[in-house]
């Protein structure tokens, strides 16, 4: 645990580095111009095919006549946007995440490896298209799991623990392997993945909780309906800050423990590789 904090902290630190605040415009710029134009001009179309289709199931319209005999017609106006934005949201979340780890996160371990780990050899034991396959298969899993999981999210504790724990696996997939991709071997790589799940597991878990809280923008009211291509476009900017901490964080953890891994190899060849986490 004193590895993670102290990788937490130094990510905080990173985060103000010129060059971490020049990396990140634009992923802001390019995603948020793209989702922002997709909202802009595809919101009220998708809006209307969701409502639509919802009139065209006998038990959605039984529940819509309920609601107008209830005095609650208007409620009938707001299940379309809503499911909508339930449905962009995670979609919204993936990509921005997909966007920091292709574009930001070689660039920021290279920042972290020449200051902190100057000497620490590049083994490169993933290619570019090892890591793009990775994150490939890790997003389709976690669109499939969010896809599974949409029944739950009708029950209203699961919809705020749900998503967060599917985000937060798939940034810990996708950033523990991208981050030790260039500088670790195979085998170190493999090693350090199992030997270190449960910590970077953690901070997956952290990260997707950071990730959820943009989304409690759409819990302010319904007004935020009106504003919805805006404001997620303006998620796509918190959510773009907090996957660049977390790689960050997880490069700051992951050469730590690479390094502490290859001290104890040459030191000690017999011992266990990995004797316990670094403080």
């Amino acid at each position: 645990m004193g590895a993670v904090l102290d990788a937490f902290w130094r990510a905080v630190a990173y985060c103000l580095h010129p060059r971490v605040v020049l990396w990140s415009i634009a992923p802001l710029v390019l995603a948020g111009g793209a989702v922002f134009a997709l909202g802009w001009y595809g919101w009220e179309p998708a809006v209307d095919e969701v409502r639509r289709r919802l009139e065209e199931w006998a038990l959605v319209e039984a529940m819509f006549r309920w609601l107008d005999a209830m005095g609650l017609g208007a409620l009938r106006l707001m299940v379309a946007p809503l499911l909508v934005v339930a449905v962009a949201v995670p979609l919204v979340v993936v990509v921005s995440l997909l966007v920091v780890a292709t574009s930001m996160t070689p660039a920021i371990v290279d920042l972290v490896a020449s200051r902190r780990f100057p000497r620490l050899e590049r083994r490169q034991g993933a290619r570019w298209w090892h890591a793009l396959g990775w994150t490939a298969a890790c997003t389709v899993a976690a669109l499939l799991a969010l896809a599974a999981s949409l029944p739950l999210w009708l029950v209203p504790p699961l919809v705020l623990v749900l998503p967060p724990l599917i985000w937060g696996w798939l940034a810990c997939q996708v950033l523990g392997f991208g981050v030790l991709a260039d500088h670790a071997s195979v085998d170190e790589r493999r090693l350090l993945l199992h030997v270190r799940r449960w910590p970077l597991l953690a901070m997956g878990m952290c990260t997707g909780a950071l990730g959820a809280a943009p989304s409690l923008l759409w819990a302010t009211g319904a007004v935020t309906l009106v504003f919805a291509p805006l404001l997620v476009a303006a998620s796509v900017w918190l959510y773009t800050l907090v996957f660049a901490f977390a790689a960050l964080w997880f490069a700051h953890y992951a050469l730590a423990e690479l390094q502490r891994l290859r001290d104890a190899a040459g030191a000690a060849p017999a011992s266990s590789p990995l004797p316990g986490p670094a403080t």
